[in-house]
């Protein structure tokens, strides 16, 4: 609660002097910024920018009880200490009683279009895990390829450089980051694993808490803006997964992680569609699974593709997107030894509903999710979504 109360100071300090712009919020995706490069492009009176993003979301399941759940509240800091070297933060409080820092680092312009950049960083994969603001996407829930799959939201500890080739409509990043952590000691001479079947990788995020490293891994990422309107990405994530000093040399207690996703996103006039294909290949899972008990898969491949139109006027500052996403995740698209498919694990989602934004950085947000598995005889509930998103 303390630090509750000192960072709102902070906020009450500097808010009437440092705003953020919301006219940078645009559904044109050659032109849309995430919270870190809106503040980080900014031309502000102010060396202090703060800003912030939340979303409030109501979910009830077919024949189950409704939740409600502040499911986060993300408070952005930058600091200017030059024309050419800038800091950035995001404090995030989820579901009311949990606070991380999902990103603290800082940029530092070496050239034209040339950005050095170290510290708790996202790491550059598909379209959720870079633009998460509940304004940027449709659905009250986020897309569950970039929850399962894709590890939403993914962060950690690197450093790397980023920039655009301008006379090639191509936007790059490469980063050094410390991996995911895939085991510990069960203090009883074994070792126990934070990787399972059901969300891959999802447990073994360090998100830069004493975070464990013994090699590096390697992200990059290029963007292609060459087509009015249409924005293509193409990721790759490469490297072992960590463990303690005194594990990491037993059978199984490191994995390799081979990641390749693929995006788009198109807007013209009041018409909208995004998709993406994710498939992350595992190493040395049979040891693994041999060694916790586990049950990771040796594959994981998700996709989704979704269409969205604009019911209101081209000319109104207010829009109310009509959206429809179909996407299909399995976190045992493959499996090594004798591990045996999970049906269960092969999921379809098809979310349809509505995106209300009532002004630049509030919408408000209505959907039902059909949802199946593979699995015969699954009784995977539907579920009616509402939520309430803001960004400033």
């Amino acid at each position: 609660m303390k630090k509750l109360v000192c960072i709102m100071a902070i906020i009450c300090v500097f808010v009437g002097r440092a705003q953020t712009k919301t006219d940078s919020i645009t559904f044109d995706p050659q032109s849309q910024m995430n919270a870190a490069q809106r503040i980080l492009s900014g031309n502000y009176a102010s060396a202090v920018t703060v800003g912030a993003y939340g979303e409030m979301l109501y979910n009830q399941p077919e024949g189950d009880n409704g939740e409600l759940d502040v499911q986060r509240l993300v408070l952005l800091f930058g600091y200017k200490f030059s024309e050419s070297t800038q800091f950035f933060t995001e404090i995030e409080f989820e579901h009311v009683e949990e606070v991380f820092v999902e990103q603290a680092f800082v940029n530092y312009n070496v050239a034209d279009n040339v950005y050095l950049r170290g510290g708790l960083m996202l790491v550059p994969m598909g379209i959720i895990n870079e633009f998460h603001e509940p304004t940027t996407f449709n659905g009250t829930e986020r897309p569950a390829v970039d929850g399962v799959i894709v590890p939403t939201t993914w962060r950690e500890l690197g450093i790397g450089v980023n920039g655009r080739f301008n006379d090639l409509n191509l936007g790059y990043q490469f980063y050094v980051f410390n991996g995911f952590k895939s085991t510990f000691a069960d203090g009883e001479g074994g070792i126990s694993g934070y990787l399972k079947g059901s969300n891959g990788l999802r447990g073994g995020r360090q998100k830069g808490i004493k975070s464990t490293v013994d090699s590096p891994t390697f992200s990059t990422k290029f963007d292609y803006y060459g087509i009015p309107g249409l924005r293509l990405g193409l990721a790759g994530y490469f490297g072992d997964t960590q463990a303690e000093d005194d594990i990491e040399d037993m059978d199984g207690a490191n994995i390799g992680v081979a990641m390749v996703g693929l995006d788009a996103r198109y807007a013209y006039e009041r018409f909208t569609a995004r998709g993406q294909f994710i498939y992350a290949s595992l190493s040395d899972t049979e040891a693994y699974n041999n060694a916790t008990g586990r049950d990771l898969g040796s594959a994981l491949q998700g996709w989704y593709v979704e269409a969205g139109y604009n019911l209101l006027p081209q000319d109104k500052k207010q829009k109310l997107f009509a959206f429809t996403r179909y996407e299909k995740y399995d976190t045992h698209a493959s499996t090594a030894g004798d591990l045996e498919r999970n049906d269960a694990y092969n999921r379809t989602d098809i979310t349809t509903g509505l995106s209300y934004h009532i002004a630049p950085g509030v919408v408000v947000k209505g959907d039902y999710q059909f949802r199946d598995n593979a699995l015969e005889g699954a009784d995977v509930k539907n579920r009616l979504n509402f939520g309430i998103g803001v960004w400033f």
